[in-house]
């Protein structure tokens, strides 16, 4: 995913206990919900596949329920958060650098130029991803991530992204894992900048997240073995490559799913369109005043065939606008 927002450019952690206590405490588990069609069909899902002796029941071990998280989960406007990332570490690299000024794509970086960026593609992101997620054992780089999440602030709320979840969502987690769910990440982002923060944020632990990777290597240092990251990319969880990653961590085909944009097509018709009872959701961004209104042009989460599969499908589209009470936790 943060390939393909890089090529498309034109010119502190909430603590789960504060956000939901237990879901089943609740009398309303998904209270900042509308109520309507959207709300009941998640619960009415939810319902039979937990109805014992149920026509549709379905045992724990296989209620798998998979997130994208860019846009799903959080945030992606008006970048990828780990776009962000690669671009303030670029720029706190600098001085260790000079000659980065006048050397692409790392002058676009260093002087805003955002159309030179994208004009660098893939190779220019290849060597920005080298500079700042390569070159480090995953310890120092997981440090790093949580280094810069702890200060970065989103451009337009001025808050930490971590604070940029969406509290329906985390409801909804917490409502599933309260009915037998197994709760995983699925997301176009990188497996180890997401992996340090999950747990705290969202409650799903780094061995449930499954993101796109660079390649890695085991390396004895001054003793100590480590685990030694490369510039060169490993994977792509994004699209096509959605399944294959779920197959290959989970080993079971999920029976819910849920994403906001075109990079979860792939995963939501290898969910749903199978046999048994199957759930699909489609976070639709429709808010430009609480958060963002976007779908089929935009440069980041562009939902277009994905939104049109949607109605053949049967999947259920969440407006924003509509269907939620609020959107951030912070949110009055």
């Amino acid at each position: 995913m943060l390939l393909k927002g890089l090529a498309a450019l034109p010119a502190l952690a909430i603590p789960l206990s504060f956000i939901v206590s237990s879901a089943s405490a609740q009398t309303d588990a998904l209270p900042s919900w509308n109520e309507g069609p959207t709300k009941a069909s998640i619960t009415d899902f939810v319902s039979r596949v937990t109805a014992q002796g149920g026509p549709d029941f379905v045992a724990p071990a296989e209620r798998i329920a998979v997130f994208d998280n860019d846009g799903t989960l959080w945030v992606e406007q008006p970048m990828y958060v780990q776009l962000a990332f690669v671009l303030d570490r670029v720029k706190a690299l600098a001085p260790q650098n000079p000659g980065w000024k006048t050397k692409q794509p790392f002058k676009a970086v260093l002087g805003g130029d955002m159309r030179a960026l994208a004009a660098s593609g893939e190779q220019g992101l290849m060597q920005l991803i080298g500079v700042t997620h390569a070159g480090m054992t995953s310890e120092e780089f997981a440090k790093i991530t949580t280094d810069w999440l702890a200060t970065a602030r989103h451009p337009r709320f001025r808050r930490p992204y971590t604070e940029l979840v969406y509290q329906p969502m985390l409801e909804l987690l917490a409502y599933l894992r309260a009915n037998g769910f197994k709760t995983y990440i699925a997301s176009g982002g990188g497996i180890e900048f997401m992996r340090p923060w999950t747990d705290r944020v969202y409650g799903i632990p780094p061995e449930q997240v499954i993101g796109s990777s660079i390649k890695t290597r085991f390396e004895m240092r001054d003793g100590s073995p480590e685990i030694f990251r490369l510039p060169q990319i490993n994977f792509i969880d994004d699209t096509v490559g959605k399944p294959v990653g779920i197959n290959q961590h989970i080993g079971r085909r999920p029976i819910a799913a849920f994403g906001n944009s075109d990079g979860d097509l792939e995963m939501l018709q290898w969910t749903t369109l199978s046999g048994g009872p199957r759930f699909g959701l489609i976070v639709h961004h429709t808010d430009a005043e609480r958060e963002y209104a976007y779908d089929r042009n935009s440069h980041f989460g562009k939902l277009d065939k994905a939104l049109d599969a949607a109605g053949v499908n049967k999947w259920t589209v969440v407006d924003m606008k509509r269907d939620w009470k609020k959107i951030f936790p912070f949110a009055e």
